[in-house]
């Protein structure tokens, strides 16, 4: 079931790269949430999103959004990512898949013709107000194509 603008964004907790339990809902009434799935660390597309984000959370602060990036792959993977490139905000680990599912961005088969991987995060974007509802949605089906940037801070800068 696809999620549309205006539904309850799916709750969740997961473990962050820091091992941290993050709760989704712990921002309502504080900030609005933007969610970054990704496919896997330490893959081109993905390191040049993540380093958008990074070198962008100013912005994203200033429209008082906190930035949540989920993939499949292990906090312990994650975790060396985010301290190679200096990732300061969270990495959250999918490792069992259910927040993909929930979210409906998780590949059957990722790459089929060159890796035909099982449940990796379809590349996608999220904007999840104070009130824990769904305000921009944005699931790409390949995972070559970044994120529309600027739709994503358009929709935050409508919450503000």
């Amino acid at each position: 079931m696809s999620l549309n603008i205006g539904d309850q964004a799916p709750d969740f907790t997961l473990k962050s790269h820091k091992l941290e339990d993050v709760t989704l809902s712990s921002f309502a009434g504080q900030k609005n949430v933007v969610l970054l799935f990704f496919p896997l660390v330490n893959t081109g597309v993905c390191e040049k999103e993540m380093c958008h984000t990074r070198d962008n959370l100013g912005k994203y602060g200033d429209l008082n959004a906190e930035v949540l990036a989920i993939s499949v792959d292990s906090p312990f993977a994650q975790s060396l990512w985010a301290e190679k490139h200096g990732f300061e905000f969270s990495l959250l680990s999918d490792f069992n898949k259910e927040v993909s599912a929930s979210y409906n961005c998780l590949y059957e088969s990722f790459v089929p013709e060159k890796f035909g991987f099982k449940g990796v995060s379809k590349r996608s974007a999220f904007v999840v107000d104070k009130e824990g509802k769904i305000q921009y949605t944005e699931i790409s089906e390949s995972p070559g194509q970044e994120p529309n940037y600027d739709a994503i801070q358009e929709a935050l800068g409508k919450l503000s």
